[in-house]
């Protein structure tokens, strides 16, 4: 038995065909068939139903399949350890971010952080603040950029910006020519927020509850996206984040709101505090926080 031989047998479960998942493996079919065959004959056991239509696992097979892809995840975890001891600035770096900074951030940072860490491999993961949060406590991500505070003793958090919020409203209203908003413009509004779950969503919930703003709870969006084209329709007004307001100007107004309490959100970095990348993670939180990214 070996890594190899795990592999055909994963692909083939994943694929539920021989042939594309020699395909998969880059190897014939003939070839690949033949290392399960020999897989079933190490292990005493049949691991595949063979029809001429499709490809079942044998319930001893369900649980071999799933062994063997904990064992190889411990594989590749092990590789990836190798990989950072060699270089601590290279390797694997899994990242997960935050929906409501995702399309807006990784523009602007993929090619700094490239250029800074050019031996760094760059996978993403984009997902809402319980999701990627959970994730990187067990191990699934190193680091996760989000709205700060966390607020967990076993995380480490460093901002790397502070990001204004917009008053977004239709160009038909009157209050559309103004050039800055007050947060007593959102009296008496409904304002359009995104679904449970977004961290945003409860921000914004704040500045609205500190203001006589009604939530519109005939709608609410599962993206900015979505919240911008209901704005243009003029079914409410929202609250857009600095990042997410588009150079040019369209059907929607984004007016910056003016005094000393602008309602703003924290971006930042985070990571375990065991993490064994932490010289990586305070490079990179240095990096992305002298971009100044909500500046000017």
């Amino acid at each position: 038995m070996n890594l190899r031989d795990l592999r055909y047998l994963v692909a083939v479960a994943e694929h539920g065909h021989f042939g594309r998942a020699a395909d998969a493996c880059f190897v014939s079919q003939p070839t690949l068939s033949t290392q399960i065959k020999k897989l079933e004959e190490t292990l005493g056991v049949v691991l595949i139903e063979r029809t001429n239509r499709k490809v079942m696992l044998t319930p001893v097979g369900n649980a071999i399949v799933a062994q063997a892809q904990t064992v190889l995840r411990s594989v590749s975890d092990l590789e990836r350890i190798a990989d950072e001891f060699r270089d601590p600035f290279g390797g694997e770096f899994r990242l997960g971010i935050i929906p409501t900074v995702a399309p807006y951030l990784l523009p602007k940072i993929l090619g700094p952080i490239r250029k800074r860490f050019p031996n760094l491999s760059i996978s993403l993961t984009e997902a809402q603040t319980a999701v990627i949060s959970a994730q990187l406590k067990t191990g699934e991500l190193d680091a996760v950029v989000l709205a700060l505070p966390l607020g967990e003793e076993q995380l480490i958090e460093r901002e790397i910006y502070k990001e204004p919020f917009y008053l977004a409203l239709s160009k038909l209203r009157c209050k559309a020519n103004r050039k800055t908003a007050a947060l007593s413009d959102l009296d008496s509004e409904e304002v359009l927020l995104l679904e449970d779950g977004h961290c945003l969503r409860d921000q914004a919930l704040d500045v609205c509850n500190s203001r006589n703003a009604v939530e519109n709870t005939n709608f609410r969006a599962t993206s900015l996206e979505t919240l911008r084209q209901m704005v243009a329709a003029d079914a409410g007004v929202t609250l857009m984040p600095k990042l997410a307001v588009p150079a040019a100007k369209g059907t929607v107004r984004y007016l910056p709101f003016k005094g000393s309490d602008v309602p703003h959100r924290r971006i930042g970095l985070c990571w375990r505090a065991s993490s064994t990348r932490g010289a990586l993670m305070e490079d990179m939180a240095e990096l992305l926080a002298g971009l100044k990214l909500a500046d000017g």
